[in-house]
């Protein structure tokens, strides 16, 4: 963003998926549209949603300052301007009129509260990373020793020094250092305003949240459904056109998908891949495939031995190396993923495939048997040996964890198995508490259209999905400089030397970029689906 501009919303927007929504078919606009998901992680709070199940609820049910469109591109909401004239200290203002759902006004306060709860150290928030940026960030966290322990002690500061309320309608932002697309970021969920109530009891707040974006919450019936429908008091540009949606929890994607088939369902955000090679026949011009922000990993943490040192950097390497990745995209995904070549995504702005060190992502068994048995002379493993790869066994992923260890078995002479675990949530608990045996499946769905959010999030030190404990001063410094570049263009370039430390250190090993594969029913129309794959659910109608 130029210095002194109101709002970034060309240089980095996206350069794919669909355009706009068209005229509108005739529907009934009571009728509630049901669509496949699954059970949140976490209640629902804004700050405290970092994954897909839930995030799909928080950002139908809030609105905050400014929104991403189907293209990625940056559309004021609740702001009626963000504006800098050096990068670090940003003036925001927003529209009156605003309310939540226990009708109390949206005000400055509202965003201010919520982002100093977010930020608070002891609220343990899962999006606390955000916040990072803002002056007065680290007087708010937990102290802890020279081991990274937490001493006990309180934080220096229950608030950020970098925010202040100005009157009901402004607020500023005082950031540690010029961050030209800091705006950008203001669309993602951990930006989200919180009302009153919400202070009084989070955790009740969590199972019925007070909104104000397009839909409220009505009904959470837990690992079977969430309801919502329109908010009649909503004041921005997003009015549902439908009668509200009902976010069922399947546990099984083919399911969801025989589903659809006979139109009890209307719309499956992810098509399995068993139905890969014949989705886009059977469901004709209402199957979507094009390419979205969401990237694949194998994620390695840094507390299972067998990865740590120099031996476990050769064993990572050559993990990546045994995999793949153009066999198992072809036929396990017909061609719907594309092998990856970095950590980022095609789909962002300044995306490049020749980065220094990415060789290691190409299918290369003789070399990675090589770079194995290096490993076992350097610290030995054993002939019985055997890696694990962990997810959940509600979604498709045994699909490719199988075919994957089949080549890491060929090119390594060890075994390897899918460590399941049956539910989503079983297996998010378990990776948070560090119980994961081996290396676990890692899935990046993009939180703002820009390539520092497939970096910092995930592979910054102490970030909020930085599962694997990965901490790197050296990336750490490469971030903080490309955050601090003048144009996105100069930052682009730092973010590919930030890729060139993740390629020597290997805390992931990329796997595919996604398409979105879904569809949508005969009853539904005006159905699209986002640049970060999710469906734009107010515009759909629904004739029954």
């Amino acid at each position: 963003m130029g210095v002194g501009a109101t709002l970034l919303a060309g240089s980095l927007v996206l350069s794919a998926c669909g355009g706009g929504i068209g005229e509108q078919t005739e529907g009934d606009s009571e009728a509630v549209i049901t669509v496949s998901s699954g059970e949140p992680q976490n209640p629902l709070i804004p700050s405290d949603t970092n994954e897909v199940y839930g995030g799909l609820v928080v950002r139908n049910i809030f609105s905050g300052l400014v929104y991403y469109d189907v293209n990625g591109a940056v559309q004021n909401e609740i702001a009626a301007s963000i504006e800098s004239d050096d990068n670090v200290t940003w003036t925001i203002t927003i529209e009156d009129g605003w309310t939540f759902t226990d009708g109390t006004d949206v005000t400055a306060q509202s965003f201010v509260d919520a982002w100093n709860w977010g930020a608070y150290g002891p609220n343990a928030a899962n999006l606390t990373y955000f916040y990072e940026p803002i002056e007065g960030y680290d007087e708010v966290q937990v102290p802890v020793d020279e081991d990274g322990e937490p001493t006990g002690e309180d934080p220096e500061a229950e608030t950020m020094s970098g925010l202040e309320v100005v009157s009901d309608t402004e607020f500023t932002v005082t950031l540690k250092q010029p961050e030209s697309d800091f705006p950008v970021r203001l669309g993602y969920t951990a930006f989200f305003p919180l009302p009153e109530v919400f202070f009084e009891d989070p955790e009740a707040f969590g199972e019925a949240p007070v909104s104000n974006g397009p839909y409220t919450l009505t009904e959470w019936d837990h690992d079977t459904a969430i309801t919502v429908e329109p908010n009649p008091d909503y004041a921005g540009d997003r009015v549902p056109q439908n009668g509200g949606v009902e976010f069922l929890a399947y546990t099984d994607e083919d399911s969801a998908y025989n589903d659809l088939l006979a139109n009890n369902l209307d719309i499956v955000t992810n098509v399995p891949a068993s139905a890969f090679a014949t989705f886009e026949e059977d469901l004709g011009d209402r199957a979507v495939n094009q390419p979205a922000a969401v990237t694949q990993v194998i994620n390695v943490p840094e507390y299972v031995e067998d990865f740590q040192g120099e031996a476990g950097l050769l064993r990572r390497q050559a993990i990546s190396m045994a995999i793949d990745r153009e066999g198992i995209t072809e036929t396990v995904y017909d061609g719907a993923r594309t092998p990856a070549s970095d950590f980022t995504n095609p789909v962002i702005n300044g995306w490049s495939d020749d980065i220094p060190g990415s060789e290691v992502l190409e299918y290369n068994p003789e070399e990675a048997g090589s770079l194995w048995e290096q490993a076992e002379e350097m610290d030995p493993l054993g002939d019985d040996y055997t890696l694990f790869i962990a997810s959940n066994a509600d979604s498709d992923h045994q699909s490719w964890i199988d075919p994957a260890c089949n080549t890491i078995r060929e090119a390594l002479g060890i075994e390897c198995e899918f460590d399941a675990y049956p539910v989503f949530d079983e297996f998010l608990e378990a990776r948070d508490n560090r119980e994961i045996k081996g290396l676990f499946r890692g899935g990046w769905q993009a939180d703002y259209p820009a390539m520092s959010n497939f970096l910092g999030p995930i592979y910054g030190t102490g970030a909020g999905s930085n599962d694997m404990d990965y901490s790197s001063e050296e990336f750490d410094a490469k971030l903080t400089e490309g955050n601090a570049a003048e144009t996105p263009e100069e930052a682009t370039e730092i973010y590919k030397e930030a890729q060139e430390i993740l390629f020597q250190d290997m805390p992931g090993i990329p796997l595919w970029y996604y398409n979105t594969t879904a569809g949508y029913s005969e009853a539904v129309d005006n159905v699209e689906f986002g640049w970060d794959s999710d469906p734009i659910l107010y515009q759909v109608t629904k004739s029954e």
